[in-house]
């Protein structure tokens, strides 16, 4: 099973940024994040394709994330990053970064069942 960590998580005030990093043990096909704030179900923000060829680095976003949010994979073995810009108070929750998701060539952002997930960080924005 992948083994997944993920970093970078802390507290920022409303319009700050952070970068969060995801270090996998393997990168295959999809890498998603997702978003989880309290006593919400885990919400898809971003993903992207981390798998050898021509679709490297195509990447996917939530509606509220996209303009906001960059999520990014220089090379295959290389972690995945997430920066987060603009930051609003709804930002904030624990961020997981699943592998899994691919369907129809595309990699989405439903909390499938293939996933694997990791422990996931803490974004907390003041506003």
């Amino acid at each position: 099973q992948v083994q997944l960590v993920q970093s970078g998580g802390g507290s920022v005030e409303a319009g700050g940024s952070l970068r969060l990093t995801c270090e996998a043990d393997q990168y295959n096909y999809c890498l998603g994040w997702f978003r989880q704030a309290t006593g919400k179900e885990r919400e898809g923000v971003a993903s992207i394709y981390t798998s050898r060829g021509p679709s490297h680095g195509t990447t996917n976003y939530g509606a509220s994330e996209k303009g906001r949010f960059t999520v990014s994979h220089d090379k295959v073995k290389s972690p995945v990053y997430l920066q987060l810009g603009n930051l609003e108070h709804d930002d904030t929750g624990m961020y997981f970064c699943p592998t899994g998701g691919l369907l129809n060539g595309s990699c989405g952002l439903r909390a499938t069942q293939d996933r694997t997930w990791g422990r996931g960080t803490q974004v907390t924005v003041s506003s």
